[in-house]
């Protein structure tokens, strides 16, 4: 089950802060009926030199990549966002959080054609642990096939992180959680592995990584280049192909990667046992050396952490 959000004093709207309990919209908003809404999903991290918010720039680069698309107009560089990151974990005295960048159509006209509607922009931060729960780590999930197929090409573009695709991912999670599992693996128009409803997912067998090509309408994950690059560093080849769903059964391990799930191994598939059951040796070693670096036990070789300092944050 998922916790609810606990309340934090200030949210970021606009170049301002302001009190949690004022951060509110209007009911004819235009992204409350129209889905014209993009998002980032962002953690921020306890270290020994203080909280550190891990691959801003990246995320934040998306959220100028997934507003492009929708020809939204943010108004702010991704420094001032980055600035505005740092102030609002200062501002609610957080060790560590989870930070949620949003950028919407707001109240102006009613009507699919949203260009004069005004962009609004917030950042809120909030608590929030391990999102398939914290024993998931170690013993892994259990999945199932989704019978909900993902965005096709050319319908809504997978690429860009919208609120509006999270509405396939929402068929997608419920199917899979009233039927008893924890996550659902969606495949493309094709028929090939996409993703979670929230995650993207890699596969091992002998030796080797395999994770579905972003042309498999899959996010283009911040956790899952960071997978890429950490799997890399320990010599580790990952190849990115179409995955045929057979191939998740006889997987010899299976992960699930994301800013919330951070790297989640799967136990299971449709009932079908993924290699010993457990968490792989590939997913534990590539989760010591992730949760060492966002930790700060280990040296930022590839200047991941972005502290957050009085005054502006500066990426170390």
């Amino acid at each position: 089950m998922q916790p609810m959000i606990q309340p934090t004093e200030k949210i970021w709207h606009n170049g301002q802060l302001i009190p949690w309990e004022q951060a509110t919209v209007h009911v004819l908003t235009h992204a409350l009926h129209y889905g014209s809404t993009v998002f980032e999903g962002i953690r921020c991290y306890a270290t020994p030199a203080g909280p550190a918010i891990f691959r801003a720039r990246e995320h934040l680069r998306r959220l100028e990549d997934s507003a492009r698309i929708y020809r939204m107009e943010i108004g702010y560089s991704g420094e001032e966002l980055l600035e505005a990151m740092g102030e609002l974990v200062r501002a609610n005295r957080m060790e560590s959080c989870y930070l949620r960048p949003l950028v919407f159509r707001g109240l102006g006209e009613m009507g699919v054609l949203p260009l004069k509607n005004p962009v609004e922009v917030y950042i809120a931060c909030w608590e929030w642990g391990k999102y398939l729960g914290p024993e998931a780590l170690a013993q892994g999930v259990d999945a199932c096939v989704s019978s909900w197929t993902r965005l096709a090409p050319n319908t809504l573009p997978a690429m860009a992180k919208a609120s509006a695709n999270y509405m396939n991912a929402q068929l997608i999670k419920m199917e899979a959680v009233v039927n008893g599992y924890s996550e659902g693996i969606a495949l493309d128009a094709a028929g090939y592995v996409s993703e979670g409803s929230g995650e993207n997912i890699f596969l091992a067998r002998d030796g080797r990584l395999y994770t579905p090509p972003l042309g498999a309408s899959a996010l283009p994950g911040i956790t899952r280049d960071t997978v890429m690059r950490l799997a890399g560093d320990q010599g580790i080849e990952v190849v990115e192909q179409d995955v045929p769903r057979e191939m998740l059964y006889i997987a010899e391990e299976v992960f699930f990667t994301g800013t919330a799930a951070e790297i989640t191994p799967v136990r299971s598939i449709d009932r079908i046992l993924i290699g010993s059951g457990k968490r792989g040796p590939l997913a534990e070693k590539l989760q010591k050396e992730f949760f060492a670096l966002i930790r700060g036990e280990k040296e930022d070789r590839h200047r991941w952490l972005t502290p957050v300092r009085a005054g502006r944050p500066v990426t170390v």
